[in-house]
């Protein structure tokens, strides 16, 4: 396992963050849930090209902007499997403990929206157009959470 994979799994592992990206010294972390912190990241115009990434799950919305972020590596303890292809057809390698047929909302009644959002999606400037559009929808975005 490469260092900064093994630092971002470290740290997820032994704290309480959802999700981490490392590279060298340069480490990004985030308490929030899904996929917000991703999205944060993709707004903030840093660059994360090479960084590796540790999340708590990952479905297809996350490894789309995991795409769109340029990371090098993925690991998640569960991973879906659209989630896993993704992410090898972007050159990306997925690591995780268990891969799942579909990412369920935290109530367990659904899918979980964000894998809804981009189930038929093939793109990744798609996929986050309309994952930021359900966001917003959802009102997850726009400061009333």
């Amino acid at each position: 396992m490469k260092a900064d994979l093994k630092k971002a799994v470290d740290l997820l592992s032994k704290s309480e963050y959802t999700c981490v990206l490392c590279k060298g010294s340069k480490v990004f972390t985030s308490r929030e849930r899904g996929v917000k912190p991703l999205i944060e990241w993709l707004n903030s115009e840093t660059d994360f090209k090479g960084f590796c990434a540790a999340d708590k799950v990952v479905g297809k919305a996350a490894a789309f902007l995991y795409v769109l972020l340029g990371v090098n590596a993925v690991y998640a303890p569960v991973m879906s499997k659209s989630a896993y292809k993704t992410l090898s057809k972007y050159g990306i390698e997925p690591l995780c403990d268990l891969t799942v047929e579909t990412i369920r909302n935290r109530s367990n009644t659904d899918l979980c929206p964000m894998e809804k959002t981009v189930m038929d999606i093939d793109d990744p400037e798609t996929a986050f157009l309309m994952i930021k559009k359900k966001l917003e929808s959802m009102a997850v975005l726009s400061g009333n959470n």
